[in-house]
């Protein structure tokens, strides 16, 4: 099974672009898209809150996922490994029509991956050094770091509810009962609770 794949960042860009160099790049190779994937959504978002983690869970051995380019599966190189990782373990092909790559499970795909792994770990590594580097001037400079001693946020999580949640103790409804209400942590209630004197 063939999937065509299509991203854009915002409305304002255009899907036909990418549909027509999907269509003419199987026209010349002989092939069919059998189902299109398109969504409008930023590459930033992770693959699993995506129609590209839909699609990749469809996906079984020997289907080719086709793309326009490879910055079409994600915003960063970590996130495109992950994508072609979870592709190569599952036997699925990726082609991209503008870097001219096809991604198998064959030892050419491996080697490249292994470089994308490389080059994913050698930037993790470079922007974990500047950070470590900036902190240590910054120290050095006598910046202070992180959050003032003593200080916390006068905005809590559940700021704004205290008539309604006195109303619910009034009713002899539970710390435990009212944090599930309110999705948060019953120690959170306890904790605000101890702010009404």
């Amino acid at each position: 099974m063939n999937y065509g794949y299509i991203r854009v960042s915002s409305d304002k860009q255009t899907v036909e672009n990418q549909r027509f160099e999907i269509k003419n790049f199987c026209k010349r190779n002989g092939m069919i898209v059998n189902h299109w994937f398109e969504e409008t959504i930023s590459g930033t978002k992770g693959v699993e809150k995506r129609e590209l983690g839909k699609l990749l869970k469809k996906m079984k051995r020997d289907d080719i996922l086709i793309c326009s380019e490879l910055s079409r599966l994600g915003r960063n190189l970590l996130m495109i490994m992950a994508v072609l990782n979870d592709c190569m373990n599952r036997d699925v092909q990726v082609w991209t029509i503008k870097e001219n790559y096809r991604l198998g499970n064959d030892i050419n795909s491996k080697v490249l991956a292994f470089a994308f792994g490389l080059s994913a770990e050698i930037e993790r590594n470079l922007i974990s050094q500047r950070t470590k580097e900036a902190l240590a001037r910054k120290r050095a400079e006598g910046v202070a770091l992180g959050r003032p001693k003593g200080s916390k946020s006068k905005v809590k999580k559940l700021t704004g509810k205290e008539s309604e949640i006195k109303n619910l103790l009034a009713k002899r409804i539970s710390k435990s009962a009212i944090a599930r209400i309110y999705g948060v942590h019953r120690l959170t209630v306890a904790e605000f609770v101890k702010g009404f004197g």
